[in-house]
Formats: structure tokens, C-alpha cells, sequence
């Protein structure tokens, strides 16, 4: 399945910058099925807060088979467009990465629900010598969840239980192991070789990063609420799974 990603993000990677210009520093990958009525907001902040702070920097959104006109707002606000044809969110991310040409990635949600203006915050830890930086929802990593983002038996039970036993289990130093917005060193990313194609992709990563004994960071961020009336969202390989791993 990765070896499928690889090939069709091919055109995507040889779309390298001229001799004349850098690589950039971050790339912000943004998965996305369908994300129309958000999609604007996401790439205009990713792109806002990475001029404002002179980060050099690109905006990727790995697009999971939309069929709203996600792709062309991006593409005319100057994001750069990956096509991956195998489903899930695992499947997106990792096209999205594929194509990447930065040293550190930033990843979170098209729905608008993390802000894409708190970049900085990981970009600093990454520059700091983290290899992972992990964004944290709950109060008890300085983290802020907005009246309706999170369903309260995900937030007094589902969140902190896992992440209570990830910190037991593989001694990774995080409060919220399921929070979706995080940023890492390309350097990490090929090491961990990522093999999960639906949600429990973030809890991989996790995983592997603190077996592998790298340098783990947090900082907070806040959880906004999602537009529920949009039918759309990346499909999972496994109900189960997407409400063990990906939906709390």
C-alpha cells in the first residue's frame, strides 16, 4: 500500500523548486475528503501564519477523492495538490507526506476544527531539537477544548485513559496522544516507516517514536468545533478501530 502511495505522489515530488530558490522549512500537510465549506480558512491561515512569522514554507492538501471543489479552492489559494486514490486517513496522510519537501511536516484536519495559526508553537519546538511535537487538547497539558468540539465522555474518559496508557505502556511524555494536530522532523517520519492507512495512524506514530526512544514534546492547543452538518471526512478502514483510535 505504501509502495502504491509512493508512485502516484511521483509527480507531486518532482515538482521541486528551481535552482534560483530553497527547499522549504515546513510543509503542512492537510488531509481532506470533501472539506469545501472549510478548506478556505485552513490554507488561508496555514499560509497567513507562516508569511507573518517568515517561515519559508508550503501548504500541501492530500486530497482523498473529493468531489465538492476542495481541490480547486486549494489549488487557487495556492496550496499545492496530492491525489491519493487509496482511502483512509492513514492512506492521505502518507501521500501527502510522500510529496513533502520539507524539513519539519505539520499535519492537522481540514475541518477547521485546530487552528492553523498556532504553526509556530510546534515550529519552535522543532527547531528546539524535538523530533515530535504533539499538540495537546485537555486542561491538563495547558490545552483548551471549546464548548461543543469534543463529545464528554471522549474528553473525561476516552482521551485521558489513552493517553494514560501510552504513558504507562511506552512512556511517551504526552497528556493527549489522540490529538490530531502535530509536527515532526522528515528525518523521524522515514525512520518510523508508518504502515497504518486509517486513524490509529496518529497512535502509530506515537508509538514507534517513543520506542524508538526520540525527543518527544507538547504544547497546547484548542479544539474548535466541527461544522457537524457537512457529510463528509475521510473514510476508516475499521468502525472499530476509528472509535478506539481516530473519533476521541
Amino acid at each position: 500500500m505504501a509502495a502504491e502511495i509512493d508512485a502516484r505522489s511521483q509527480d507531486a515530488r518532482d515538482q521541486t523548486p528551481s535552482s534560483g530558490s530553497s527547499f522549504p522549512e515546513v510543509s503542512v500537510v492537510i488531509p481532506c475528503l470533501n472539506e469545501a465549506e472549510t478548506i478556505e480558512i485552513c490554507v488561508s491561515k496555514a499560509q497567513q501564519t507562516l508569511h507573518q512569522h517568515d517561515v519559508r514554507g508550503e501548504v500541501i492538501l492530500a486530497d482523498n477523492g473529493s468531489t465538492d471543489g476542495s481541490q480547486a479552492i486549494a489549488t487557487r489559494l495556492g496550496a499545492r495538490v496530492v491525489r491519493v486514490e487509496a482511502k483512509g486517513y492513514g492512506n492521505a496522510l502518507m501521500g501527502g507526506i510522500a510529496a513533502a519537501h520539507g524539513k519539519f511536516i505539520i499535519m492537522g484536519d481540514a475541518d477547521d476544527s485546530y487552528d492553523f495559526l498556532e504553526i509556530p508553537l510546534f515550529v519552535e519546538k522543532l527547531r528546539a531539537g524535538f523530533d515530535l511535537v504533539q499538540g495537546c487538547r485537555l486542561p491538563s497539558g495547558g490545552g483548551k477544548v471549546l464548548p461543543g468540539a469534543m463529545p464528554l465522555l471522549h474528553r473525561w474518559w476516552g482521551n485521558p485513559m489513552f493517553s494514560r496508557m501510552t504513558r504507562w505502556m511506552f512512556h511517551a511524555p504526552l497528556h493527549n496522544v489522540n490529538c490530531g494536530m502535530r509536527g515532526f522532523t522528515r528525518e523521524l517520519y522515514d525512520r518510523l516507516d508508518q504502515r497504518c492507512t486509517g486513524m490509529e495512524f496518529a497512535n502509530e506514530m506515537i508509538i514507534k517514536a517513543s520506542l524508538f526512544g526520540t525527543k518527544i514534546g507538547e504544547v497546547p492547543v484548542a479544539l474548535h468545533p466541527e461544522d457537524v452538518s457537512l457529510t463528509r471526512h475521510i473514510s476508516r478502514p475499521s468502525a472499530t478501530v476509528g472509535a478506539r483510535c481516530g473519533s476521541i
